[in-house]
């Protein structure tokens, strides 16, 4: 299975979410392929956010070795599962969609109201960031690996 991970400059919230993915699912010896992208292309090459990283190593979790992608319309075909962390990043990838079926594998990360918070411009808001991807991480990883 191959779940793409994705928000607006691929820095904050979808680097977690891809790092935090990632190992549980090879804690399970799941295998599958975690990325991430954004789609703004401003952190192209980039590493995560330094308050990123700095969440996910308290917590146990490695993040410093990815780096931030622009989304693109050939990631339709190459991804099963596309979670966008917010409604503008919703509406952003399925307007790039041809078609209905690229459509059925957009939906939003937490829940179809919920919402990860962008905590880019407030550093108190990554650990209840980081906690909220985490705790939605593993529940995913029940749902789609039954």
């Amino acid at each position: 299975m191959k779940i793409l991970m994705v928000c607006l400059g691929n820095i904050c919230r979808s680097p977690l979410a891809e790092g935090i993915v990632r190992h549980l699912a090879q804690e399970k010896k799941l295998d599958w392929e975690i990325a991430s992208a954004g789609t703004g292309n401003w952190h192209i090459g980039q590493p995560a956010d330094k308050r990123s990283i700095a969440i996910a190593k308290t917590y146990g979790y490695d993040i410093s070795a990815q780096r931030a992608q622009h989304f693109n319309v050939r990631m339709f075909d190459e991804y099963d599962h596309i979670l966008v962390m917010d409604k503008n990043n919703l509406r952003d990838v399925l307007r790039l969609a041809a078609n209905a079926e690229q459509r059925k594998k957009v939906r939003l990360f937490l829940t179809e109201e919920s919402e990860v918070t962008d905590p880019y411009f407030d550093d108190l808001l990554f650990d209840p960031v980081f906690k909220t991807i985490e705790l939605r991480a593993k529940k995913l990883i029940q749902e789609l690996s039954h």
